[in-house]
């Protein structure tokens, strides 16, 4: 499986939010044994965004888009993704009665302020035609997939509940192994690139000059190869699977 990531906020470009959700995304995805083959960052703009959506869902198995998607004006993701597809906005039964139960609770929690929740329901409840709803119970916008393509808050802690309620869609069959060596990177290059050749893996070198240590991830789908790979490597190397270091 191979998936693609969309992050979309001018927020992002412009450096006043980090980017956090790519990078748990990623790895979120990398631990699942899913390829990710592009992250890209957008602003929020509609015809841009339905236009990258149109062509990664071309591409990829699986597509996440996270981005605004309550009812500011600058929350254009989820008309975007039904741009993509060529659907009406509209509001079912199930997202509708999920954002009046959120604000329900939201206005139980600060009572002092429910006469300021001025929300448009039909609005905020509104996905794609025919889409599938993912729910949004760490906040109150619902998400979607259409066609292998999930649309995501853009707030982390929303983000993070609602991948997890669609996590075990996510599954490919790649796997890594790491080793750790002390030797400087230029040292141990053509032993990297023979792993590599040999065995039918990928292998990346990390140098973590906090740890004084090179880190070694060693990716491939067949694990007799991957497990070959780690085993060649450690005798051409001072490579191990504890981590070292050194005083560099």
């Amino acid at each position: 499986m191979d998936a693609a990531l969309i992050t979309v906020g001018d927020e992002l470009l412009a450096g006043d939010t980090v980017n956090t959700n790519a990078n748990w995304l990623a790895s979120q995805l990398d631990d699942r044994g899913v390829a990710v083959g592009r992250i890209l960052s957008l602003p929020d703009d509609r015809e841009l965004i339905a236009s990258h959506v149109t062509e990664y869902g071309a591409a990829f198995d699986a597509v996440i888009v996270t981005g605004g998607i309550g009812g500011t004006p600058d929350d254009v993701t989820m008309e975007a993704v039904a741009d993509a597809f060529d659907r009406a906005m509209v509001a079912t039964e199930l997202t509708r009665n999920h954002v009046e139960h959120r604000l329900a609770r939201i206005r139980e929690r600060v009572p002092n302020h429910a006469g300021d929740l001025e929300i448009d329901v039909d609005a905020e409840a509104a996905i794609p035609a025919g889409a599938r709803p993912l729910l949004n119970d760490a906040g109150l916008a619902p998400g979607c997939e259409i066609d292998g393509v999930y649309v995501m808050p853009g707030i982390p802690d929303e983000l993070k509940a609602m991948f997890g309620n669609v996590a075990e869609e996510f599954v490919g069959d790649r796997r890594s192994r790491f080793l750790y060596t002390v030797e400087p990177e230029a040292d141990i290059v053509p032993a990297l690139a023979e792993a590599g050749d040999r065995f039918d893996v990928s292998v990346g070198c990390y140098p973590d000059r906090s740890e004084k240590h090179n880190r070694l991830k060693l990716t491939g789908v067949e694990t007799d190869a991957l497990d070959a790979a780690v085993e060649w490597l450690k005798d051409a190397t001072d490579a191990s699977e504890t981590p070292v270091s050194r005083n560099w």
